[in-house]
């Protein structure tokens, strides 16, 4: 991993340390930097980074090993942004995000190594988030993990989901908040419920067509806690369609209904606004023809 700066006069004065801190660089990162990478001052390596101080106009390069235990694998990505700090794809069903000790192949991880690894871009995988297994969506990737830390921020992430649904019933209330503490079921290693002894957990959540059968609607995770979506919905009497851990299998779909279609952030570096949209797969689409719920 390769950062270049350019100190301005409001950096003026500043340790090396302070300032990178301020763009981002963990404590982590600083360490590896110190006994494994290289820091540069304007073409001269500094060999005592914690004594360096910055000056405007100054032209700072730091040089840090990373490694990545993920095997690269030729999986095609669909691709929604791109630039040198920013990936967002859009992943299919039945993929993980990331390998766990009894996967180590076939997740978005892999490919997206593979990917880096065809452009000869010297990235290690950073999500900045997670979808379940069996939701489709998008998925914002940071190429740095400096720029993982600016996107994470200290109270909350600074990026925005939006997702799509198809959800048992009809809802009273066409408009509102779901409001239920979290917490992992104590039967279970995956499993979450409701209960006042939780972790906060809020979703606002917007019916947007309905049929007989079902209802399309916008969600919106306030907080990210896992399963939420999924266990808010269950919770209010209305579980995602086919989601089989909190409702019930469906004969319309082999997974829950339930897709990651919206990103509204600013970005990190350039600190503009940004929108990508994912449409929803053909087996989401399928569910609402089928339940002849019209599609906005």
């Amino acid at each position: 991993m390769i950062l270049e700066y350019r100190i301005d006069e409001r950096a003026d004065s500043v340790s090396v340390r302070s300032f990178l801190k301020r763009h981002g660089l963990s404590t982590h990162l600083w360490r590896r930097l110190k006994h494994q990478g290289s820091l540069f001052i304007n073409g001269e390596q500094v060999f005592r980074a914690t004594l360096a101080t910055l000056h405007a106009g100054d032209l700072i390069r730091c040089e840090i090993p990373e490694d990545s235990v993920i095997e690269p694998q030729n999986i095609p990505i669909d691709i929604r942004y791109e630039d040198e700090h920013l990936l967002i794809v859009n992943k299919p069903a039945h993929m993980l995000v990331h390998p766990i000790a009894k996967e180590q192949h076939g997740t978005l991880a892999n490919a997206v190594t593979y990917y880096y690894e065809t452009k000869k871009e010297p990235c290690v995988f950073h999500p900045t988030h997670r979808l379940d297994r069996n939701t489709t969506g998008l998925v914002l990737i940071a190429k740095q993990p400096h720029i993982q830390a600016l996107l994470s921020g200290r109270d909350g992430p600074c990026f925005h989901r939006t997702y799509l649904a198809v959800a048992q019933g009809h809802f009273a209330e066409k408009e509102g908040e779901i409001a239920l503490p979290l917490r992992r079921k104590p039967t279970s290693f995956i499993e979450q419920e409701t209960h006042p002894d939780g972790k906060p957990a809020v979703t606002r959540y917007r019916v947007l067509a309905e049929a007989t059968e079902g209802s399309l609607i916008e969600l919106r995770p306030i907080t990210g806690r896992t399963h939420q979506l999924r266990v808010h919905l269950a919770a209010v009497g209305h579980p995602i369609i086919g989601d089989d851990l909190y409702g019930e299998k469906s004969p319309l779909i082999d997974r829950q209904c339930l897709h990651a279609f919206l990103l509204n952030l600013i970005h990190p570096v350039m600190h503009e606004p940004m929108t990508v949209e994912a449409p929803p797969p053909e087996d989401f689409l399928s569910v609402l023809r089928l339940l002849q719920i019209p599609f906005p």
